[in-house]
């Protein structure tokens, strides 16, 4: 019996001397100098100083593709996704459930203030970043071509480039334009257009046939003169979502969804694309299921 007293000791307290064991959380991001980077660090420390039966972290990663097929895979516990890559082949990916709707990526055509590039078509025959292999921003941008006839091999000349690297091919001149899906304002860009002068190209004709034919997630929305002190335009965007295994204990995401709207105030002092965080909105998640420890959350503080 007192063998038995003691295993059960161990098995509470996760090892000797009575220290709780911690449950890792990975958090999948992206680039470190995109939104989903900054607002997911915030919460990595928020999770830690609130939680201490979880050790939270943060991973730097290709962004939204490469975060989902690491939920996926078990090398990560949450990750910053758009929907769009969440609902590839019309259903969202199995395995898989959202703690919220976080804020719209912005599809970002970014290129030099005296380019000559004024609108989508003019991209033919340039060399353009088109994002990172495993980003949301490759799959939005590869839809777009698919849409507007510019799939072909040899009508773009692509490159796949993260972030930091497409700034920095675009200051050299080595590319024409680059494509970036974020949150506003994505801060490489604000920094990239006060060094050289910027432009954001117009693609809001490009919603509705992207609705067409692939999903509804695909709206309109507009970049503001304040986000980067350049001529307004409105663009392309898709809703992101924070996702996690649905094999997700209830009650860690639980608690995981209850810091991420009760904490928007430090997620916001991180980066002002967490000010969009909203009770109202933080469901609308579908197609993509909300878990059922988040939903237990908005159920508790429904008015």
């Amino acid at each position: 019996m007192a063998l038995a007293g003691l295993a059960t000791l161990l098995m509470i307290t996760g090892c000797v001397g009575g220290t709780p064991e911690q449950h890792r959380i990975r958090i999948a991001t992206g680039s470190p100098t995109a939104v989903y980077y900054a607002i997911g660090s915030a919460f990595a420390e928020v999770v830690n100083q609130e939680l201490p039966g979880l050790d939270a972290s943060v991973l730097v990663t290709a962004a939204s593709a490469e975060n989902l097929n690491m939920i996926v895979n078990g090398t990560a516990e949450v990750g910053f996704t758009q929907a769009d890559v969440q609902v590839t082949g019309g259903d969202p990916v199995p395995g898989t459930a959202a703690l919220a709707r976080v804020y719209d990526d912005l599809l970002h055509l970014v290129v030099r203030a005296d380019s000559p590039i004024k609108r989508l078509q003019d991209l033919k025959g340039r060399t353009v970043s088109v994002g990172a292999r495993g980003s949301g921003t490759g799959v939005t941008v590869s839809r777009l071509f698919a849409v507007a006839d510019m799939s072909a091999d040899g009508v773009v000349h692509q490159r796949e480039l993260s972030l930091d690297d497409s700034i920095l091919a675009l200051s050299r001149g080595e590319i024409d334009a680059f494509f970036f899906s974020g949150g506003l304002p994505v801060a490489g860009i604000k920094q990239l257009s006060g060094e050289i002068g910027t432009r954001i190209v117009d693609l809001a004709a490009w919603a509705a046939p992207l609705r067409d034919a692939y999903s509804d997630v695909y709206v309109v929305r507009d970049v503001p003169t304040s986000a980067y002190r350049m001529p307004a335009v409105s663009t392309v965007a898709v809703p992101n979502l924070l996702v996690v295994s649905s094999s997700m204990p209830d009650d860690v995401a639980y608690d995981l969804t209850r810091l991420l709207m009760e904490r928007r105030d430090v997620l916001a002092a991180a980066h002002p694309a967490a000010e969009r965080l909203d009770l109202r909105t933080a469901i609308a998640t579908l197609p993509v299921p909300l878990h059922p420890g988040a939903a237990r959350y908005y159920k508790s503080v429904k008015p």
